[in-house]
């Protein structure tokens, strides 16, 4: 394959099966893994989120390239060696309890895989406990909470006083998001960042990790 380009663009694109493809054959032909996702992958994730915030792209733009991505994940990853599976940083994301809704959750998910992050994705309804375990025992160094009804945007609240309570909020970066969240909120409550699209999450998630 002479030209790895045509790999960024299928991302670009959501051209899944294109995608797996042009993995595949890359890797047949010996071409670092690694350097597939700091060189090709990721770059493409970044820029579906650019142009979803400058009005080219919309959600279900992003939806596609995100499957696209996922599916040159899994090809890659079995060909990583251990020194090379270190990620941007590990996020535990979940919607919080009381909360049933998980499609922003899922997006946010699937763009911040995209941006190189391990997710673990703890789904909806979630507990603080499960926070304060992905934590202690998983190696979490962000948490991601959605919400998207008011009547359980207290949960973020309480959660964040179990993860002080537990003696872990110091280890942890807590970022919030949904449609009813504000930076006022996440001010008021004592998060350390606020997101309000799947897009900018990636982004805040690199600055936290970061500090």
């Amino acid at each position: 394959m002479e030209d790895l380009q045509s790999l960024y663009e299928a991302v670009l694109e959501g051209d899944t099966r294109g995608t797996k493809a042009l993995v595949a054959q890359a890797l047949d032909e010996g071409h670092n893994p690694q350097g597939l996702l700091d060189q090709y992958l990721i770059p493409a994730m970044d820029e579906v989120g650019r142009r979803f915030e400058s009005g080219d792209y919309f959600v279900p733009e992003m939806l596609i390239s995100a499957r696209a991505m996922k599916a040159a994940l899994e090809l890659i990853r079995p060909h990583l060696s251990t020194a090379e599976r270190e990620s941007a940083g590990k996020v535990a994301v979940g919607t919080v309890i009381g909360d049933l809704h998980d499609i922003g959750k899922n997006l946010v998910v699937a763009m911040l895989e995209g941006g190189g992050f391990e997710v673990i994705d703890l789904g909806v309804d979630v507990a603080p406990e499960k926070f304060i375990t992905a934590v202690k025992e998983r190696g979490a160094n962000i948490i991601a909470m959605s919400a998207l009804l008011t009547t359980t945007m207290p949960g973020m609240r309480s959660t964040i006083e179990a993860l002080k309570n537990a003696g872990v909020r110091d280890n942890v970066k807590v970022m919030i998001g949904g449609a009813p969240i504000t930076q006022r909120y996440a001010d008021e409550i004592g998060a350390d960042g606020y997101s309000d699209n799947a897009s900018s999450a990636v982004r805040l998630a690199r600055e936290l990790v970061s500090v």
